[in-house]
């Protein structure tokens, strides 16, 4: 947006004006290629960051938030004496959390030591900076589920080669591993720290088989982690639960609290009451029964995405939770496919395993496609908006154009559309399809 108010402020002749919007956005200059109104960004050694840089007090002197430090959320908490500070959380990589924790001093002079760290789960992005905090001279106290190394499981055996498209070029799995919590929580738990109550609530949810709610009763502030992320679970790891997310949205709307405080800025975004997990409850749940439905009917995944699956009264009953339901059903839709058909689909997918030389050979080698019929082609079907199918093409086409500068740029092309098609709606497609394109969007500024 400041981007193109610099545009016309350049066509108005205001040079000083242009500048300022376009430092503002982050741009080096006028030249972009698709249309972004998204607060994301995408660097090649910090990863993907949701949100430009703030700090925010939820609760005026006790409750802060960090955005736009790195992939995930900062929350710290001041006890009600003021003696101690308590973080949500750890990060993603130790300079992350160090930055985050550095720019929070000087935000608030005076703060207490940090003694207790809490931890929602024991993903990547929630866990990886722990051992700045264990550096302080204050030596906090790390709380967290005592199952982590089950999550673990799922973590370290999945493709490591998204840690680095998310988190940076610097991202380093061992900062992960090395986890390991100073109080191991298995059962709902009351701690008081300098005054304050907190109550450690443990969850499947619908992300991490280790998850946990940690709840502030008396300011009616809950930290909800990732136990509604979307894609339940990281899409490229083999977990996620629908059950363990319905059942968190029973614990969290018995409480009610007044803040939902989610583990990422978007979610705490759309997810943003108890009311609205309710509705969506009822709604995740319909959904489940017609995937279910379809899956034993045979039907091809493709095919349940197409029938655009909407619940009875959502759009006239629940207006508020659209946004929220909209946003997980092509995940729910694809984890419970994929926990419950096995390698050989009823199409008989899977049954063989044509690799991306095969359909190089089947294109060029026997259909006999050239060069330029192929770049025609995924034209074509970008000019009608078939980004994803054209993205395909040419990948497939690839391996016997490995030096084609038509091919690459049309390459470039597709994943730039399905960056601007899939922005707000589905970040993790948008980090996807930026390395595909090479793609770096540099983090909004905010004003001076």
């Amino acid at each position: 947006v400041y981007f193109h108010l610099g545009k016309l402020a350049l066509a108005d002749g205001d040079q000083a004006k242009a500048r300022d919007l376009l430092r503002r956005s982050g741009y080096s200059g006028f030249d972009r290629s698709i249309v972004l109104a998204t607060p994301f960004s995408e660097d090649h050694a910090s990863g993907h960051a949701f949100f430009p840089r703030r700090i925010a007090e939820v609760v005026p002197g006790r409750v802060y938030v960090l955005s736009g430090f790195e992939f995930t959320e900062y929350y710290f908490v001041v006890s009600a004496n003021r003696r101690e500070l308590i973080a949500i959380d750890a990060g993603t990589r130790p300079d992350f959390a160090k930055t985050a924790y550095e720019a929070l001093r000087v935000h608030a002079p005076g703060l207490p030591p940090l003694t207790t760290v809490f931890v929602t789960h024991a993903h990547w992005d929630h866990v990886g900076g722990h051992q700045f905090f264990r550096s302080l001279d204050s030596h906090p106290r790390f709380y967290g589920r005592g199952n982590y190394q089950q999550e673990f499981e799922h973590e370290f055996n999945s493709p490591e080669t998204f840690g680095k498209q998310f988190f940076g070029e610097k991202f380093n799995v061992e900062d992960v591993r090395s986890y390991k919590p100073d109080v191991a929580v298995d059962s709902r738990t009351d701690v008081v720290i300098d005054g304050t109550r907190f109550e450690l609530i443990p969850i499947r949810g619908g992300e991490t088989p280790d998850a946990m709610l940690i709840y502030l009763p008396d300011e009616k502030v809950m930290f909800m982690g990732d136990c509604i992320m979307p894609y339940l679970g990281a899409p490229f790891a083999s977990e996620g639960d629908l059950q363990g997310l319905l059942d968190a949205i029973d614990v969290v709307v018995d409480r009610n609290p007044r803040y939902l405080l989610h583990g990422h800025e978007p979610l705490t975004e759309v997810f943003s009451s108890p009311a609205i997990l309710r509705a969506l409850k009822k709604d995740l749940s319909w959904l489940r029964e017609q995937v279910l439905a379809s899956i034993r009917r045979g039907d091809e995944r493709a095919a349940i995405h197409e029938r655009n699956l909407i619940p009875p009264d959502l759009l006239t009953a629940q207006p508020e939770a659209y946004p929220a339901y909209y946003i997980l059903r092509e995940h729910v839709i694809d984890r419970l496919y994929d926990q419950n058909v096995g390698y050989w689909e009823a199409n008989l997918q899977g049954l063989e395993h044509p690799s991306k030389a095969d359909r190089a050979d089947l294109l060029v080698g026997y259909l006999g496609l050239s060069e330029k019929q192929i770049a025609r082609a995924a034209a074509h079907l970008m000019a009608d908006g078939k980004y994803e199918m054209a993205a395909s093409l040419l990948e497939s086409a690839e391996p016997r154009f490995p030096k084609s500068d038509a091919l690459r740029a049309a390459k470039r092309s597709a994943y730039l559309k399905l960056m601007e098609k899939n922005q707000n709606t589905d970040p993790f497609k948008f980090i996807i399809y930026s390395w595909k394109a090479g793609e770096q969007t540099p983090q909004i500024n905010a004003p001076r």
